[in-house]
């Protein structure tokens, strides 16, 4: 993993439950942290879902070591929101390995 490759800017995001003034629970996605990352496209599809065409983009990022990452959460990049597939490790703790996929 080389520092130069790591040429976009990211946030990586988790579903948390917060509570209002009113003390009712409201869920929402909050920002855990914007890192640098290398981005690689790992290709996409289209098909057919009740009547509608959807697109779907596969992406892996490569960050700096980050703990607690898992599928619960999520990447924004690029103005698309990529839902983790699969968390990877990279050497000992060297970096991680986010193989998303988001639909357009």
């Amino acid at each position: 993993m080389r520092a130069g490759d790591m040429d976009r800017r990211v946030t990586l995001q988790r579903f948390t439950t917060t509570q209002d003034e009113y003390g009712e629970e409201i869920q929402t996605w909050t920002d855990l942290a914007t890192v640098w990352a290398e981005a690689r496209q790992q290709g996409g599809q289209e098909y057919l879902a009740a009547a509608t065409t959807l697109a779907e983009r596969r992406v892996v990022f490569f960050i700096r070591w980050f703990p607690g990452l898992t599928v619960e959460d999520r990447v924004s990049y690029d103005g698309l929101l990529h839902n983790i597939n699969e968390v990877r490790e990279i050497g000992r703790r060297d970096g991680i390995e986010l193989h998303t996929e988001a639909a357009v």
